[in-house]
């Protein structure tokens, strides 16, 4: 094929056809057709050339030119397609019209030449068309065919990363290994084996309908990866089923799935005039039912969101009745007491309910009978009263009395106000006092015994003067070979107060050596912060500066907040 002899402007007329056909700009197109005609213009010409095609878009005209730039000298590598600044030297001048040939310098054409040529401008001239033989006209077919490929590529990526997160119809391609291919209009999805239901099947030509849940772009192409077990995607269905939710009057606030089988689902009107759950069912169960034939049966629980916690649990845990709720808020744990015949009821089969309940809260939940929890509570007591008995020489009448009013260590006995020992029946300001100073006694000798201890391991005074440290808490710390303060500075918070950490969707608890002593995350830092500053690794002014700015920060958010 001979590019003189070719009718110019099939050139453009085919762009502009492949382009409708496959959806994408006639530019791209072109350009493909230009890298196709300088691959084969290099076959001819030698391949350390620098041969470029332009198209013109409105003639068809194909234009071969041959680019030469100027290189520093240590820099040429190629004599074909560089000068250095001496070698230009003989081409610096103004080519004459027959030589079709032109320099630029940063992308414009020169039309003066005083002076020598500058590194980095190039010397442009017009060669020869090419006569493209049957071999060249196949390797510039493959380049466009890549390219037009690689386009439609990034058009079906633009096309569907703003999809993620919705729900799309398709219809079914092919099955591979289990994994769905779905043609999804203009690109295809998969549909992972562990992202479909139950043992859910599905033939050539089949409906089906799934969540966007991500869109990568691949050398291969955009991935589009659909699911129907996502929570997302029981939040996206009643979003179409439902819609108070679609306008905003309902929201969604948590899903919990094990799919195929149950789901729990907490919504909040912000119309107090609308029930969100009767609004969720809707008249005679036609919404609710509606999205559980899509999911092939699923049960779906609907239940009102609460800000407070435990109500909250209290309402996730239905169908099953709840006596009493304790939450600690620093351990993200809950613990729930339900009647001895609504345990099975509460857990469910294979711990589904208690399991659905705490992805839905987000919180560990222990769930324990009524009778449990009064052996435990029952066993605190026995343990509290033996400790006043053994470390006050109470009998264990008069200790039970102390246990009863709240009283749980020593310390509460040393240092209460005196009145609040008062109220108890039986004890007078005497028996106050004299309670006070056994508990002060024993503790000042626990606190002699753990720093003779301390000691003994190899404790120095650094650590052991250090303010803010019990004796016993260097007792502890000596144990596990903190003997210096520059050992202690060496310590992250956690591993004094104890804290939560994230394994494969499990939260595991990090023991903090000393967390029996009730210490704080916050308290913990102090006191690292502290000895670091001691020890001249930080410098205070710096923490008074990351102060104020935090405490900008908070009146910035406070103000764009107002």
């Amino acid at each position: 094929m001979a590019i003189t002899s070719a009718n110019q402007l099939e050139l453009l007329q085919t762009a502009e056809a492949v382009a409708r056909e496959k959806m994408i700009d006639p530019g791209l197109v072109v350009e493909a057709m230009e890298e196709s005609l300088a691959r084969a213009a290099k076959s001819r010409y030698g391949s350390e050339m620098d041969i470029r095609v332009s198209i013109d878009r409105k003639t068809g005209r194909a234009r071969f030119t041959r680019v030469r730039t100027v290189v520093e000298d240590e820099d040429l590598e190629n004599y074909q397609s560089e000068f250095t600044p001496e070698s230009a030297k003989p081409y610096f001048m103004a080519p004459k019209p027959a030589q079709n040939a032109v320099w630029m310098r940063d992308g414009q054409p020169l039309t003066e030449f005083a002076g020598a040529a500058q590194v980095g401008d190039t010397f442009v001239e017009e060669v020869p068309p090419v006569e493209m033989g049957r071999i060249a006209a196949q390797s510039a077919k493959q380049v466009i065919l890549q390219k037009v490929r690689e386009a439609e590529r990034d058009r079906q990526f633009e096309e569907f990363k703003d999809r993620a997160g919705t729900i799309i119809n398709g219809v079914v391609k092919r099955e591979e290994y289990g994994n769905v291919i779905v043609d999804v209009g203009r690109g295809e999805g998969i549909l992972r084996r562990n992202e479909k239901i139950g043992r859910e099947s599905y033939r050539n030509g089949d409906r089906i309908r799934c969540y966007i849940k991500d869109v990568r772009r691949e050398t291969r192409g955009p991935q589009i990866f659909l699911s129907r077990t996502a929570p997302e995607f029981m939040a996206e269905l009643f979003k179409m089923e439902v819609p108070e939710i679609y306008d905003g009057i309902i929201e969604i606030k948590a899903v919990a799935r094990d799919p195929g089988s149950r789901a729990k689902i907490a919504v909040i009107s912000y119309d107090s005039s609308i029930d969100p759950v009767g609004a969720c069912v809707g008249m005679r169960g036609s919404r609710v039912q509606a999205v559980v034939n899509e999911l092939q049966g699923e049960k779906i629980d609907i239940i009102p969101w609460n800000e407070d916690v435990p109500t909250f649990l209290v309402n996730a845990l239905q169908p099953a009745e709840v006596s009493k709720v304790v939450l600690d808020e620093d351990a993200e744990r809950i613990e729930v007491v339900v009647p001895d015949e609504q345990l099975s009821l509460a857990i469910g089969r294979r711990g589904q309910n208690v399991r659905l309940a705490s992805q839905l809260t987000g919180l560990d939940i222990d769930i324990m009978t009524e009778e449990e929890e009064s052996r435990r509570r029952q066993k605190e007591f026995e343990e509290r009263t033996q400790l006043f008995m053994d470390t006050l020489d109470l009998d264990e009448f008069f200790a039970q009395l102390l246990v009863s009013e709240g009283f749980t260590t020593l310390e509460e006995v040393a240092y209460v106000e005196l009145d609040e020992l008062l109220v108890i029946d039986g004890v007078d300001e005497g028996t106050a006092e004299e309670l006070q100073t056994r508990a002060r006694e024993n503790l000042e000798a626990q606190a002699k015994k753990a720093l003779e201890t301390a000691r003994d391991l190899g404790a120095e005074d650094s650590l052991i003067n250090f303010e803010g440290l019990t004796p016993q808490m260097i007792e502890v710390l000596a144990k596990d070979g903190i003997k210096t303060l520059e050992d202690f500075a060496t310590c992250a918070d956690w591993e004094l107060a104890g804290g939560w950490t994230t394994q494969n969707g499990e939260r595991h608890k990090d023991e903090g050596l000393l967390e029996p002593f009730d210490m704080s995350l916050e308290e913990a830092q102090t006191l690292v912060m502290t000895a670091r500053v001691l020890l001249g690794w930080v410098d205070p002014t710096e923490l008074d500066e990351d102060e104020e700015d935090d405490g900008d920060e908070i009146d910035t958010v406070e103000d764009a907040q107002a």
